[in-house]
C-alpha cells in the first residue's frame, strides 16, 4: 500500500467514526453482520451498565449466509451470553437484512415488548458508525441515539476473516452509500468534507469498487 492510499484510507476510516461519548440510555440495540466483535462490544456496553436491555438484531446478509445456517442476532446474543449478558435481558430481532430493516425491525419488537426508548446507543462495526447514525436519523428520528463500535483502529482492525484491502473495499462503498442512500431518502444527508471526498475518489481510481453499488 502506497503512502498516498494509506493516508487516503485512514481519512476514510476517521470519518466514519462519530465519536460520541456513551450515556446512560433506555436500551442497546446491536446491529447484526459477520463480525462478532460487535457483539462483544454490545456485551461490554450492557455489563457496563448503561442500558438495562440489549437487542440483537439481524437475519443472514450477503457475507453471513456463506458463513452460518443460523441469524446473525442468534449468534450474536450466544457471544453476548459467553460474556455475561443474561439471557432474560435480551430481545432478538431475526429478520432483518439491512440497516434500515435493522432500524425499522428493532423499534417494533421493542414496542411489542412495552418499550418506548428516549434514548438508545446503536452497537455496528467501526467503519460502519456515521452509515448507521445516519439511518437511525432518518428512520427514527425522534430516538436519540448514540453511536459505538469495537474500540480499536485502523491497524488494529484486520484479522483474518477481513484483511486490510476488504476493509478499504468496505469502507469505499460505505462511504458511496452514505451519498446515495441521503439522495434516496433512505438515510439522513451528512456533510462530508472535501478532503473525505477526494480521499474517497482517490481510492475508487486505486481499485476499491468491489463494494460499490453497481450504477443503476
Amino acid at each position: 500500500m502506497t503512502a498516498s492510499i494509506e493516508g487516503c484510507a485512514r481519512l476514510v476510516w476517521a470519518y466514519h467514526h462519530v465519536n460520541h461519548v456513551l450515556a446512560p440510555a433506555d436500551c442497546i440495540v446491536v446491529l447484526g453482520s459477520h463480525d462478532t466483535r460487535v457483539a462483544e462490544r454490545g456485551a461490554e456496553v450492557f455489563l457496563a451498565g448503561w442500558a438495562p436491555l440489549i437487542v440483537f438484531s439481524g437475519n443472514l446478509g450477503s457475507l453471513t449466509t456463506e458463513l452460518w445456517d443460523r441469524p446473525e442476532a442468534e449468534i450474536f446474543a450466544d457471544v453476548a451470553a459467553a460474556a455475561g449478558v443474561p439471557r432474560e435481558s435480551m430481545l432478538i430481532e431475526a429478520r432483518a437484512t439491512n440497516t434500515a430493516e435493522n432500524v425499522a425491525f428493532s423499534r417494533e419488537l421493542l414496542a411489542r415488548n412495552g418499550v418506548h426508548p428516549r434514548r438508545a446507543i446503536a452497537v455496528q462495526k467501526p467503519y460502519m458508525e456515521r452509515r448507521t447514525h445516519a439511518t437511525f436519523r432518518q428512520r427514527w428520528p425522534e430516538l436519540d441515539v448514540i453511536v459505538t463500535s469495537p474500540q480499536m483502529g485502523f491497524d488494529a482492525y484486520p484479522n483474518d476473516a477481513i484483511g486490510r484491502d476488504d476493509v478499504i473495499h468496505i469502507m469505499v462503498g460505505d462511504l458511496q452509500r452514505l451519498i446515495l442512500y441521503a439522495e434516496r431518502g433512505w438515510s439522513a444527508p451528512q456533510e462530508i468534507p472535501p478532503d473525505v471526498i477526494q480521499a474517497y475518489q482517490r481510492l475508487v481510481e486505486a481499485g476499491y469498487t468491489r463494494r460499490l453499488v453497481p450504477p443503476g
